[in-house]
């Protein structure tokens, strides 16, 4: 029975998921709260279960007042004259600790209390663990099954059977979610609630976009490329500037990918929504006029005070950088941070000659350069240690005596008149080498016949005479190229 006891244990650890020593305390409180009930003890009931074998003990604690008027629980308190009579070491304001033998727990009523007890605290211990365990993932993307779809709200399930939330304004209005679907999204909070923590997830937010370039392009994640700012509406189109800490790194190249396999993954994760990867740059006029893209930016003039941005584009570029519905214009302001004031080339030379307007002339913008901070050295991967060579023996070395003169001729340092290269070899000490001066003479010999050739190849005629006339034969000089080699 006790071996069952502690199966039982085990199986809850591995369907629940919860530490034993949390299932072990739940079932303590369950089972001191049946034998109160039984046996009706005075004080606070503890009960222990031996961790290895089962067995159960029964204890009750009361604290010790100085007489019975000072008693105000008589089921929590006892006076020190009782007391002392059960513990002789008793004192005024200690607790005192009374085993009780007990053979069983109960009947039908005790155990339905002490499951009921041991079912709530285990799932106030699997609310906690869940709090503890994704309280501080917010911002994280997660993956999940949808589980049902409600008129509000989309429930959606974790690998851990957690379930989340994905209220209706984190939804995007054109995708559909139907049961068993396969989902991403970014976690936003995690909620305390009556019935367990509630986890709201979102696939609207612009922080959706980040994170998903964050996860599918390697350079962003190292810190080589930054993201500086991400405008979307849901479902339509998404404008994202990047900029690189690192010279030599095209960030958008980078976010792209080779053949735009990076950025079509995370088109296909939004379900086709249109993404504009731009430039980032420390010039707001220049910022502005990648935002506006893909329209042709003639000028742009920005006003500090009221935060304007005024651009002049052709006449038949107006629509497009103004977009459907103002959509480009809206995403490049939001992107910015400026209010955008787009006019047609026509209007804007109007203005020029008002004193106003994009062409207008504006103060210059002072513009502190960014420090690029310093790439990292690139370390070499450790070489494996070579054995030393043996040095070689020291040879013994003849120092000549003055009275021991040389055999050979002392040589005059002296530059000889020397035309050739190959005259300045043969009478260098070091090319006394017979090997070497043939091999010289027979690159020279080389050299001249297939300067020869050469000769002879540009003197060719391209006719030859046979007894019919003169006649052209193609193939004649390819016979001769043949003989040749």
């Amino acid at each position: 029975m006790k071996t069952d006891f502690l199966l039982a244990i085990k199986q809850l650890h591995s369907d629940k998921n919860l530490d034993d020593e949390v299932i072990f305390g739940a079932v303590e409180r369950g089972m001191a709260a049946a034998v109160k009930r039984r046996y009706e003890l005075p004080g606070n009931v503890l009960v222990s279960i031996d961790r290895y074998d089962g067995s159960m003990s029964v204890a009750s604690e009361l604290e010790v007042v100085e007489i019975e008027e000072d008693i105000e629980d008589p089921d929590l308190q006892i006076e020190l004259d009782r007391a002392r009579k059960i513990d002789p070491q008793a004192n005024i304001g200690s607790t005192l600790r009374q085993d009780h033998d007990i053979e069983g727990v109960g009947g039908r009523i005790e155990a339905q209390t002490a499951k009921q007890v041991v079912l709530q605290a285990l799932r106030e211990a699997e609310r906690e663990a869940v709090f503890a365990k994704y309280s501080g993932e917010e911002g994280g993307i997660i993956s999940g099954d949808v589980q049902r779809v409600e008129p509000h709200q989309v429930i959606v399930e974790l690998a851990d059977h957690t379930e989340t939330v994905m209220p209706a304004p984190e939804q995007v209005r054109m995708e559909r979610y139907r049961s068993g679907q396969r989902v991403k999204a970014i976690m936003v909070e995690v909620l305390r609630a009556n019935k367990g923590p509630q986890i709201v997830i979102s696939r609207s937010r612009p922080e959706f976009v980040r994170r998903l370039f964050e996860l599918e392009v390697p350079e962003i994640m190292r810190g080589v490329v930054e993201i500086r700012g991400v405008a979307r509406e849901p479902g339509h189109r998404t404008k994202i500037a990047v900029w690189s800490r690192q010279s030599g790194v095209d960030p958008i190249g980078s976010c792209i990918g080779m053949r735009a396999m990076r950025i079509q993954n995370i088109v296909n994760e939004l379900h086709g929504e249109r993404v504009d990867v731009i430039q980032w740059d420390r010039d707001p006029r220049l910022f502005v006029e990648h935002a506006l893209s893909p329209a042709q930016i003639l000028a742009v003039r920005i006003d500090r005070e009221t935060n304007t941005a005024e651009c002049a584009v052709p006449d038949m570029q107006l629509s497009l950088a103004i977009g459907r519905e103002g959509q480009n214009a809206r995403l490049a302001a939001r992107l910015t941070g400026f209010r955008i004031d787009i006019k047609p080339q026509t209007v804007a030379e109007r203005m020029q000659q008002e004193g106003r307007g994009p062409f207008a002339p504006q103060e210059e913008i002072e513009i502190e350069p960014e420090p690029l901070p310093e790439p990292e050295p690139v370390r070499a991967a450790p070489q494996p240690e070579r054995p030393a060579a043996e040095a070689p023996a020291p040879q013994p070395v003849e120092i000549p005596t003055p009275s021991a003169p040389s055999e050979e001729p002392e040589l005059v340092e002296e530059e000889p008149e020397l035309e050739p290269a190959l005259q300045a070899t043969e009478l260098a000490p070091a090319a006394r080498d017979e090997g070497q001066i043939r091999f010289g003479e027979e690159l020279l010999r080389r050299e001249e016949e297939q300067q020869a050739q050469r000769d002879r190849r540009r003197r060719r005629p391209r006719y030859h005479e046979v007894d019919e006339g003169l006649e052209d034969d193609p193939y004649a000089e390819y016979m001769e190229y043949e003989e040749e080699f």
